[in-house]
């Protein structure tokens, strides 16, 4: 009896092994290549390259949208760039380059925080700063199987399904100064802004109402004011409102540098806004979680009192 029910096993596994052996589903590359096609074709999109680099591999597509200058990027320089990203079905979108989606650090780490397609990407096809290109990135070299994030995918822009392949825009920056001054000045052609005039250093102020106090304001003085800071998507990262007071104190010399400047010799009763490039803001570091590497900030301030 054992004899048999061991024999019945072993002939149901071969047949399991046979069946499978047999079947003729494709790998997740192929799988990939299928669904990129697909999309490509589905959402019209021209002029999109396969990578050929070392034997046509990848399965990365890519179109080179303006081509950067210069020395081809090796994975020990430190680049920044800014992305928007999307998955090929659309359940998770994420247009935010003006503060969200900042990258910077060594090419060679991109791959700790964001997919190994994108640094591959980056290293192979862009290869040159100042590059904006765009790029569908198969999911083997995105976030795989277990894709990313939280919640179900059901949920738009909280989670990255399993499987997915991810459509990104990427401008690697040159000139993060230069930059900076372009989307400030796109910025405020965009809202219509008027009033504002820029320093030698870059910092764009606007004093909407002059103060009628005696007291200049230096580094050292302490002030008594309310402010909001936002980002250029217009989005409240701070603000006196959202800490519920009615007033904020500080002195001076703690401010960011833009801050410092734009308020320099200002007087109680004074209402300033000011446009500070990232430099003169959290820099390349950011301020986590809120603000990443290299954002530029906009800042309103209305001075009640000056103490020197």
């Amino acid at each position: 009896m054992k004899q048999t029910i061991f024999t019945l096993l072993v002939l149901i596994s071969i047949g399991f092994m046979s069946c499978r052996k047999d079947r003729n589903d494709p790998d997740i590359k192929q799988y990939d290549e299928s669904q990129i096609k697909n999309y490509i074709a589905a959402n019209g999109i021209t002029n999109m390259l396969r990578d050929t680099t070392g034997g046509d591999t990848s399965g990365i597509y890519y179109k080179i949208i303006s081509q950067g200058r210069g020395t081809p990027m090796d994975y020990s320089d430190q680049i920044s760039f800014v992305f928007t990203v999307r998955t090929l079905d659309g359940k998770f979108i994420s247009v935010d380059s003006l503060n969200q989606n900042h990258y910077y650090g060594y090419l060679g780490h991109i791959s700790s925080s964001l997919p190994k397609g994108l640094q591959t990407a980056i290293h192979n096809l862009i290869k040159y700063k100042g590059t904006s290109a765009r790029v569908i990135i198969p999911s083997h070299l995105a976030y795989g199987v277990n894709g990313y994030g939280t919640g179900s995918s059901s949920n738009a822009n909280t989670h990255i399904g399993g499987n997915q392949s991810l459509d990104y825009y990427i401008n690697v920056v040159s000139n993060q100064e230069l930059y900076d001054d372009a989307i400030i000045t796109n910025y405020i052609k965009s809202k219509g802004l008027t009033g504002f005039a820029k320093t030698a250093d870059g910092v764009y102020i606007k004093v909407a109402t002059p103060g009628t106090g005696s007291d200049l304001i230096d580094l050292d003085s302490y002030i008594t004011c309310t402010y909001s800071g936002k980002y250029l998507n217009d989005t409240v990262f701070d603000s006196t409102t959202n800490q519920g007071v009615t007033s904020n104190s500080f002195t001076v010399s703690g401010l960011r540098a833009g801050v410092i400047e734009a308020l320099t010799g200002q007087t109680s009763g004074a209402a300033v806004s000011m446009i500070i490039p990232s430099r003169f803001g959290y820099g390349t570091t950011g301020s986590s979680p809120t603000i990443a590497a290299n954002v530029v900030l906009y800042f309103d301030f209305t001075i009640s009192a000056v103490t020197n």
